[in-house]
């Protein structure tokens, strides 16, 4: 077990931590989800670096990693859905891609033994989606049109990055069969 691999089983134990420290009738509960969230986010930073910085780049880390991403990012999108922070169909739309992305991981998986590692788009929009679902779990008061505004940002560069990684799956694809 790697050390990347180490931190992306941590990201997913906080998954549920995350949600059920979300909706505590604490005062402070969204300040110490974001705070477990923000944990969630620096070791996605830090086992990324850590993978390519001392080559322990796995098959196992490729699927841990986004598996760990997606997971609380979903999890994070779905609580402030239901605290009624966002629209219902941002967590539609989220939905969709990551399914997209997740089905086109297994055929990809399935035709040439590995997935596409992540690139600068989606590791921008894997960053701006942060900075928006910690924004609205901070401040949960924000006035729904600013709050559907952000998430309807961050959700175009997730899209935008789903665009990206099926023009490099294509890609991959037509190597293969040019091989």
């Amino acid at each position: 077990m790697s050390i990347p691999n180490l931190l992306s089983l941590i990201r997913l134990v906080l998954v549920p931590v995350f949600a059920v420290v979300f909706f505590r009738p604490w005062p402070d509960a969204h300040f110490w989800a974001a705070v477990i969230y923000l944990a969630a986010f620096l070791t996605d930073i830090a086992d990324g670096w850590i993978a390519r910085h001392f080559n322990q780049i796995t098959k196992l880390g490729r699927i841990l990693d986004p598996l760990a991403d997606k997971l609380m990012t979903f999890t994070v999108i779905i609580c402030i859905t239901a605290d009624g922070i966002i629209p219902l169909w941002a967590v539609v739309v989220f939905f969709c891609k990551e399914l997209t992305m997740a089905i086109g991981g297994y055929l990809m998986y399935q035709k040439v033994g590995d997935v596409i590692s992540s690139n600068w788009l989606g590791k921008s929009s894997t960053g701006v989606f942060f900075v928006v679902c910690a924004a609205l779990v901070l401040f949960p008061a924000i006035p729904r049109p600013w709050a559907t505004g952000l998430i309807s940002f961050a959700l175009a560069l997730t899209l935008a990055a789903l665009v990206s990684y099926i023009i490099q799956y294509r890609r991959v694809i037509q190597q293969r069969k040019n091989a």
